[in-house]
This record gives C-alpha cells, sequence and structure tokens, in this order.
C-alpha cells in the first residue's frame, strides 16, 4: 500500500490544531486514521479490512449505573455544542467566566466560546434563567452535540 505521506501530516497538523484526538479519512479500499496517544503526540494508523466475524449469542444488557441515570436528565436540558473545538469559559485568561454556576442569564447572553480553527464562536443562552451546571472546563476539547452547560 501507498501512504501519502503529506496526506499523514496533514491529518496531524490538523489534530493539532482542533485538539481532536483522532481522525480517519476513507479513499476506497485506502483507510487512513491519525490518533494521538494520551502523551500528546499523533500516530499514523492504517488498519487492514478485516471481515465480520459471526456474533455469538450476545449477553442481556446491563443496566445504567445510577450514575448515569442521574447525569441523563442534565444532559437532556442542556445547552450542547455546534460544533468540534475547544470550550472557553471566559474571554481570555484569568478573566470572569461568562455564565458559573448560579449565576442569572437572559437570551442571547454568550455563555461561553467554542473554538474551532482560530476562530471563536460564541455560545448563546437559548432563554433566561440560571445556570445549573457547567459541563466542561476551560480549554477542554468539546465534540459534536456534546453538552456543555444547563440553564433552567
Amino acid at each position: 500500500m501507498q501512504v501519502d505521506v503529506q496526506l499523514v501530516r496533514d491529518l496531524a497538523a490538523l489534530l493539532d490544531d482542533t485538539n481532536l484526538t483522532e481522525i480517519e479519512v476513507e479513499d476506497g479500499d485506502r483507510k487512513i486514521r491519525v490518533a494521538r496517544k494520551a502523551g500528546g503526540g499523533a500516530v499514523a494508523y492504517a488498519p487492514p479490512p478485516v471481515a465480520a466475524a459471526p456474533v455469538a449469542a450476545a449477553a442481556p444488557a446491563a443496566a445504567p449505573a445510577p450514575a448515569e441515570a442521574a447525569a441523563a436528565p442534565v444532559a437532556a436540558n442542556a445547552i450542547r455544542s455546534p460544533i468540534v473545538g475547544t470550550a472557553y469559559l471566559a474571554a481570555e485568561p484569568g478573566a470572569a467566566p461568562y455564565a458559573a454556576v448560579g449565576s442569572t442569564v437572559k437570551a442571547g447572553d454568550t455563555v461561553l466560546i467554542v473554538e474551532a480553527m482560530k476562530v471563536m464562536n460564541a455560545i448563546t443562552a437559548p432563554h433566561a434563567g440560571t445556570v445549573k451546571a457547567v459541563l466542561v472546563d476551560n480549554g477542554q476539547p468539546v465534540e459534536y452535540d456534546q453538552p456543555l452547560i444547563v440553564i433552567e
């Protein structure tokens, strides 16, 4: 298999720019996956195609843990990330956060920002209310549709 070294380097740079943990590109029979190790380095990996193995009898599904069941309602009311990027709770390092637990916000107030590809995207409150939970840390990478903040 011919590996496009420049493509792998570009994908690794994209991981660094977006703080993603992995990215995968598929082109016909060729599949390239670049993933970041826990230490922060990027590693290229291209798995060979594998035929699906027959599935044995499935084990019964376990009941969700109480913590997961309790977290589900919070996530249902949460403002979710519209994009993949990095969440910032304040306008700049050392500044007061846009919204903290217990603070009151009006509809349209900025509650945090998600940076993607060097563009700062303001995430606004869809309605007025009180911030019940902030589900991300400052500078934390976030995924699309990830719960960010709960306002009731």
